[in-house]
């Protein structure tokens, strides 16, 4: 099943060419139900209506340098601390946007903007402490991911042991179009992945890259507690514009079109936008916090 949210925040799933709406306020409340709820009789044209973002997740966990390449390619351009398996963070789940809406380029605040595609796991049952055997019966379907982050931001974060600004602005979190289910997967070990900008390859990488595995990743989470709908990102392929060796880009500018796709589970499209057109106004520049001065609290 391709369960979508659509127009003013209804819930379906697609039949073809068509939407087929559930009596569901929600898709966390879809999961939480198990799945067992009601159509509610009516149907809508799919060309015709407009998909959401299919979940808003009560929490989002993220993974850093799970694929054997990317974990290497901080190395290869200088960076102070390797992004390796073990960095783990939260999402701001406001920044999430749907397919075919726009990621704000927020020009007064970063100048390396890249992305990253990465498959999103949908926790449909909660639970807390289990073991990666045990994860499978948690794990209910499957989305795209678009991880947009300010590099240079990253930069200043990442011998801190995070990366969270960089990843948390308002639209850098592009997720959709739809959430497959898990019984239309097989193995999700084995999907290929690609991220294009204006059409041409810029990443790739297959699932089969991961080193630590999804039973795991789901697994190593749960003594934070899961709630029906949660999400966790598996990390991101090689071949970022932040890794290239080469030069300092090719970062994202205005009028970019991002398309990140996961075999079998669909194609996911983000315009990049300025901020002027997004707000209508200049951004003003950024102002750094204050640090207290030395010997005062």
């Amino acid at each position: 099943m391709k369960l979508v949210t659509f127009d003013a925040g209804q819930v379906g799933y697609i039949d073809g060419e068509t939407v087929v709406e559930l009596d569901v306020p929600n898709t966390r409340e879809f999961f939480g139900r198990e799945g067992q709820v009601p159509e509610t009789g009516r149907t809508f044209p799919l060309a015709q209506v407009r998909l959401r973002a299919p979940i808003a997740p009560k929490k989002f966990f993220h993974t850093s340098g799970n694929f054997r390449e990317n974990e290497g390619e901080p190395r290869q351009v200088g960076w102070s601390h390797p992004m390796h398996k073990g960095i783990v963070f939260f999402q701001n789940v406001d920044a999430i946007v749907g397919p075919d809406e726009a990621v704000v380029h927020p020009e007064h605040l970063t100048s390396e903007l890249d992305c990253e595609p990465e498959l999103a796991i949908v926790i449909g049952r909660p639970g807390k402490f289990f073991t990666p055997e045990q994860a499978l019966s948690h794990i209910m379907g499957y989305a795209v991911f678009n991880g947009v982050t300010a590099r240079d931001i990253q930069r200043r974060e990442v011998p801190s042991g995070a990366s969270s600004f960089c990843k948390a602005i308002d639209t850098f979190a592009p997720l959709g179009p739809w959430i497959v289910t898990a019984d239309e997967i097989p193995d999700p070990h084995n999907l290929r992945m690609e991220l294009r900008v204006n059409g041409e390859t810029r990443q790739g990488s297959h699932t089969s890259r991961m080193i630590v595995s999804i039973p795991e990743l789901v697994a190593y989470h749960s003594p934070q507690g899961y709630s029906a709908g949660d999400l966790i990102t598996t990390g991101p392929a090689s071949g970022t514009a932040g890794g290239n060796p080469v030069s300092a880009g090719p970062y994202l500018k205005p009028g970019d079109q991002i398309e990140a796709e996961i075999e079998g589970v669909g194609v996911l499209r983000s315009p990049v936008i300025s901020w002027q057109e997004a707000h209508g106004t200049t951004p003003g520049r950024p102002r750094e916090p204050r640090r207290p001065a030395e010997g005062t609290k």
